[in-house]
């Protein structure tokens, strides 16, 4: 059975002016699953996080910076990219929430894998900082839980947006119990995970040239991330699922087709199974084409669900 963790606080965070990371992307995740074949998808209203879960990974400071906002008044950015708002705490808390409730899920086994339809994304934001769109780092709140409540001793996570997860990266590095692998576009934002880079021995970087397309794709996960993953025997999979690989995309130029996020998807699901007792969590990270990234979700989903 699969579980899907949303809220409509996640709607309610709101930039100022123009600006890729809106509401109009989860309100069309949303729309699309919606569809009739997911009827039976058990959908669960995303409790908050809570400040004790937070500090597991993200200083006083940064909480409260998010919790009050920047000085002044009305929204405004926090950096060049990732903005605030007054209701942006509350989504936050929810999106973290989301992940960290569908954590305790798939422990107890109320369902083998969720999907966290949420907002903002997670994977750029470090203990102390927000970046990239990211307020909170939900993939890695929902890792320190895991180990922290669960006693599990292999997390795996596997990050397939386009941007490198910079912030997951920082959070879990060194980290024995965590393997975080990564496939991402270079040349790109945030300029890490580059391949010749010391990367902590716990995280493994795939670099893709810009334009790669499908096959350069799936033949990285298959040669080289997925090989790790299944070595590594991982109690617990997290995936980061951005769908901003995709050829329509506005940010990015990796080229990648609907079906690619069926096939890594499946991929995982795999991982899960062999490994894992089936127990896989996934949330929404980038996807910026309204379009695209409603068909990536499905895919995902259906995979998922399969």
């Amino acid at each position: 059975m699969l579980r899907l963790y949303t809220h409509r606080a996640c709607l309610r965070h709101v930039p100022p002016g123009q600006h890729a990371e809106r509401p109009a992307r989860l309100q069309a995740v949303l729309e699309a699953l919606d569809a009739d074949r997911y009827a039976s998808v058990d959908r669960v209203e995303a409790p908050r996080a809570s400040r004790e879960q937070l500090l597991r990974m993200h200083s006083a400071g940064h909480i409260d910076t998010i919790a009050s906002g920047p000085p002044g008044a009305g929204p405004r950015m926090l950096d060049a990219d990732t903005y605030w708002c007054a209701d942006s705490a509350e989504a936050a808390l929810r999106a973290a929430g989301a992940v960290i409730a569908a954590v305790d899920a798939v422990m107890a086994g109320t369902c083998r894998h969720a999907f966290c339809a949420v907002r903002p994304p997670g994977h750029h934001a470090t203990a102390t900082q927000a970046m990239g769109f990211c307020l909170f780092n939900n993939v890695a709140l929902g890792a320190a839980h895991a180990l922290a409540v669960h006693g599990v001793e292999r997390i795996a996570i596997a990050d397939f947006d386009v941007h490198h997860g910079n912030g997951t990266q920082e959070l879990c590095a060194s980290d024995e119990c965590i393997l975080f692998a990564s496939s991402h576009q270079v040349p790109l934002y945030p300029g890490t995970g580059l391949p010749d880079a010391a990367n902590p021995d716990n995280c493994i970087n795939g670099a893709l040239a810009p334009g790669s397309g499908s096959a350069p794709f799936r033949a990285l996960w298959s040669t080289q991330l997925l090989p790790r993953l299944h070595a590594f025997r991982p109690q617990l999979v997290l995936v980061s699922a951005g769908f901003d690989a995709h050829r329509h995309d506005p940010l990015a130029d990796l080229q990648l087709e609907t079906d690619d996020y069926a096939w890594i998807t499946a991929e995982l699901v795999e991982l899960a199974h062999a490994h894992a007792a089936d127990r896989l969590v996934s949330t929404l990270e980038g996807g910026y084409d309204l379009a695209a990234l409603a068909a990536s979700t499905c895919a995902h989903v259906d995979a998922l669900m399969a």
